[in-house]
């Protein structure tokens, strides 16, 4: 019904799970006003609040208070910002967000998604920390392994841990290919290669979702079409100055090819990416504004009829972090906020990520400039899911049984496993005898940067000098360069290169004690002067110091092979074309590469 209906009398047959799953949609749909319907709209951030209550304002991060949010605007779908202190706080938040929803006048149930948050990133614009949740290496690293079927079982045990908290939608896979070796956002890919992103792509959507979505899925929300790679000097389009896309390989075709598996597989969801793409035969403007690639190759060329929402902030500036950032609008920063809506439901999306204002669509849908024939199309998608997930049938969760699922001993177990399993073997250079450095021999003494003292002591003497010690481990964030904000400094971005004292100072340690190095590959690194001087190289993609320490020793072997190419210069990486695989000149360690323990 239309927002001129006075009538007050609700029909509730739309809970009967016995209907058929359309007529639930029309049944609902038909009763909601613009205001209720406007609400649907906008996916905007939501946090915890102080011990599982319902939150109050966000300053900081510019969040309205979850009452405000749901009640004076009708917001159903939000991203839960921030990590879990535990599931059972968690479950307990979600079924209060939950009765506040259902206390509104039609009841329609909340739907809450997150970012990443099973590894060891944590970026507030990407990823958060694992915190009860099992913990495993970043994407990059399942794709070290490589192994459809560890990932599909990765998916498995992150839906089982997602539902029993109330997280239905995750904001993930990111299946963009890294062929821009700078690009800050590798490390939750799945790599530089097409047809492994596609496979894994696959097989991790199948373990969210299942072979069909249902009221035990997590719908993924797959990003970021239609491929966030190919960025200019891989300056990331969080930020102004990475708004453009290029493609001087005329390569933009071989970045659909994870999505087509995706599309395969069922995504419920699709998050276009905030870059604009120049120099093809698409419009020039940012993805989520772009109806020729929404609506002209999502839409109509992959028949794609699932839910398309925008990445977050495309249409309102923001302060983060006490930091202005402009909204990220490119190609159309002259339009005003109400006009970048406008052509972001022209262009063929259905909702707003990261914005919290009905009003402004409310209002293009009265003036005329929208019609409500167009607000029902997205609606219709966005109330199906909501049924098809079971949120009308079953909103609340188990409290009791979110304590004993999430991060059970079985899937935490799982997950280190696989960090192990992550670990890449670089180089290993014979020690004094001739035989392979590592495996560590236990009982030696070993002096220590970055890693854990106290579980080191498990394996080895741990000593406090490098001149006391038969051997060094050192652990390695790969290089990055500092930029002016913080929020920007959570985007690991520019030169791959190791600032010339810190090269300096490992070769001298390299040359006092033989010296184990491991790196922690968010992006590749330039490792061509220390390959040389190191007595062996373990990269690894998320991983914590007993995982570590288990490979080093023996306990467990490297089985890792890299997912992209580790350049041998910058000279090499500023050569590369940016939409194009594989394009580093002789590569210092190649896709692939990954050595192996002898028997």
């Amino acid at each position: 019904m239309s927002e001129s209906t006075t009538s007050n009398a609700i029909d509730t047959s739309f809970r009967d799970g016995s209907l058929p799953l359309e007529e639930r949609v029309e049944k609902l749909l038909g009763q909601m006003t613009l205001e209720e319907k406007a609400g649907l709209f906008f996916h905007t951030m939501l946090a915890i609040g102080e011990g599982g209550e319902l939150a109050e304002a966000n300053p900081v991060f510019g969040i309205p208070s979850t009452q405000d949010l749901v009640s004076d605007r009708a917001m159903t779908h939000f991203n839960v910002f921030g990590a879990a202190t535990s599931a059972a706080e968690m479950a307990g938040w979600h079924n209060k967000l939950q009765e506040l929803a259902g206390s509104s006048r039609l009841g329609i149930p909340v739907t809450l998604s997150t970012d990443p948050r099973h590894s060891f990133t944590e970026n507030p614009g990407t990823a958060m920390l694992a915190g009860p949740f099992s913990q495993w290496p970043e994407p990059l690293g399942l794709a070290a392994i490589g192994d459809e079927e560890l990932v599909e079982r990765f998916g498995d045990i992150a839906r089982q841990e997602y539902t029993a908290v109330g997280l239905r939608v995750a904001l993930h896979p990111q299946i963009d290919l890294a062929t821009e070796p700078r690009w800050a956002r590798q490390v939750a890919t799945f790599g530089e290669d097409a047809e492994l992103t596609g496979k894994l792509a696959a097989a991790y959507i199948r373990g969210f979702q299942g072979a069909t979505l249902g009221e035990d899925s997590v719908a993924t929300m797959t990003k970021h079409f239609p491929g966030g790679g190919p960025q200019k000097d891989g300056e990331d389009p969080h930020f102004a100055y990475g708004r453009e896309q290029v493609y001087p390989g005329d390569n933009f075709e071989h970045h659909l090819k994870p999505f087509e598996a995706a599309f395969d597989a069922g995504t419920s969801q699709i998050m276009p990416y905030y870059g604009m793409p120049v120099g093809t035969e698409y419009d020039e403007v940012g993805f989520g504004f772009n109806k020729s690639v929404i609506t002209g190759l999502l839409r109509d060329r992959y028949k794609f009829d699932g839910v398309v929402c925008t990445d977050w902030g495309l249409l309102s500036d923001a302060v983060i972090a006490g930091s202005p950032f402009p909204a990220r609008a490119w190609g159309v920063e002259h339009l005003s906020t109400r006009e970048r809506m406008l052509a972001v439901l022209n262009a063929g999306a259905d909702q707003f990520g990261g914005e919290a204002i009905p009003e402004v669509l409310i209002d293009l849908v009265r003036s005329g400039e929208v019609s409500e024939e167009r607000i029902d199309v997205s609606a219709r998608r966005l109330l199906r899911e909501k049924f098809v997930l079971g949120l009308f049938d079953k909103p609340l969760v188990d409290v009791e049984k979110a304590a004993a699922v999430v991060g059970s001993d079985e899937f935490r177990a799982a997950g280190d496993a696989a960090q192990r399993a992550s670990f890449t073997l670089l180089t290993n250079q014979p020690a004094d005898g001739g035989a392979p450095t590592l495996p560590l021999p236990r009982g030696v003494k070993v002096y220590l940067r970055g890693v854990d003292a106290e579980a080191a002591a498990g394996y080895a003497i741990v000593v406090d000098t490098p001149e006391e010690a038969d051997v060094a481990i050192v652990r390695l964030q790969a290089p990055y360069e500092q930029r002016e904000t913080m929020f920007e400094n959570f985007f690991h971005a520019g030169s791959l290169d190791y600032p010339a004292e810190q090269i300096a100072e490992l070769t001298a340690l390299c040359r006092t004690v033989p010296t184990v190095l491991d790196v922690f590959l968010d992006r590749p690194a330039i490792l061509t002067p220390l390959a040389g001087e190191a007595a062996a190289i373990t990269a690894n993609f998320g991983a914590g110091s007993p995982a570590l320490l288990d490979v080093l020793f023996g306990v467990s072997a490297p089985q890792g092979k890299l997912p992209m190419d580790l350049p041998r210069s910058m000279e090499a990486v500023h050569a590369n074309l940016p939409d194009v695989p594989f394009d580093t000149i002789d590569p210092l360690f190649r896709f692939g590469h990954g050595l192996r323990y002898s028997a």
